[in-house]
């Protein structure tokens, strides 16, 4: 029989592919799940389906466009004024081959998988804090490894290349970067922080992908559902329990980030840069 975990949840990007996975088997589990996502009227029919699916309808829509900091602004106050704990933050929205810039001018990549979701945590701190034990799990990916060059922070507003892997490459570092400040900085709080690489996932995110492309790669890629194995251990196993700042394989496996991603002076560099970019934001 699967184990009960009647805890709150946010998950962004909930409304599809790992997302929508993780909140079904969270649902299952009798989890209250908040599903921040873009667009209401795309994730209503997802949670209306994932209600039917698991018997629990304690399932919540929040408004959030993590390419606008005003948004993720609004979105964290809205949750904060419900004066609910917050057990799991599930940092799981992300994107991939995007061009273009946010709202507030940054590279696209670097704002939605990093920027975005530092606002979020940052301003869900004192909510996780009093509900702890509590956990950050940021979804990264495998791409961190590949990059050869340390985060470029005079870089974040512009493109690297006109492909878009080195800036995907470059926001999953950061993803990876992120985690091990936050276990840092959090250390003692009751606050942990986790980052995993889901396997390579036929979902939403290589929608900008060419289809000939896409469609091939479809064929060997994980399923949103073998995709959620390490989002959901990183979640809910008790055997994690304070256990912080470390990053996770596919199968849910303890893994050693890239050498990169091991950098404490560049997480450090990361979290200032990033608290001083998103400061006209914080409530």
């Amino acid at each position: 029989m699967t184990e009960r975990f009647e805890k709150t949840v946010l998950i962004t990007g909930a409304n599809t592919g790992i997302g929508a996975a993780t909140a079904t088997e969270l649902a299952r589990r009798g989890a209250r799940v908040y599903f921040a996502c873009r667009n209401e009227a795309k994730t209503r029919p997802v949670m209306n389906e994932i209600a039917k699916q698991t018997g629990n309808d304690d399932l919540h829509f929040l408004e959030l466009k993590l390419d606008d900091l005003e948004s993720v602004k609004k979105c964290a106050a809205e949750f904060k004024a419900k004066q609910e704990p917050l057990h799991v933050l599930l940092l799981n929205a992300g994107l991939a081959r995007v061009k273009g810039v946010t709202k507030q001018g940054f590279e696209m990549t670097f704002g939605v998988n990093h920027l975005g979701h530092f606002l979020l945590t940052v301003e869900l701190e004192e909510v996780l804090k009093t509900s702890a034990p509590a956990r950050v799990v940021t979804v990264a990916s495998r791409a961190h490894e590949r990059t050869s060059t340390p985060l470029a922070l005079n870089h974040v507003k512009s493109s690297l290349t006109g492909v878009g892997w080195k800036e995907y490459q470059a926001s999953k570092l950061a993803n990876v970067l992120f985690t091990k400040e936050l276990a840092r900085r959090w250390a003692g709080s009751g606050v942990t922080s986790y980052a995993l690489h889901p396997g390579v996932i036929a979902s939403d995110i290589w929608r900008t992908t060419a289809w000939p492309l896409r469609t091939v790669a479809m064929w060997f890629m994980r399923t949103p559902e073998q995709g959620s194995t390490a989002s959901l251990r990183c979640a809910v196993d008790p055997t994690l329990e304070g256990v912080s700042g470390k990053y996770y394989g596919e199968h849910g496996e303890e893994r050693k980030a890239s050498p990169l991603a091991e950098d404490e002076k560049a997480a450090r560099e990361l979290w200032d840069k990033s608290l001083e970019w998103v400061s006209p934001f914080r409530n």
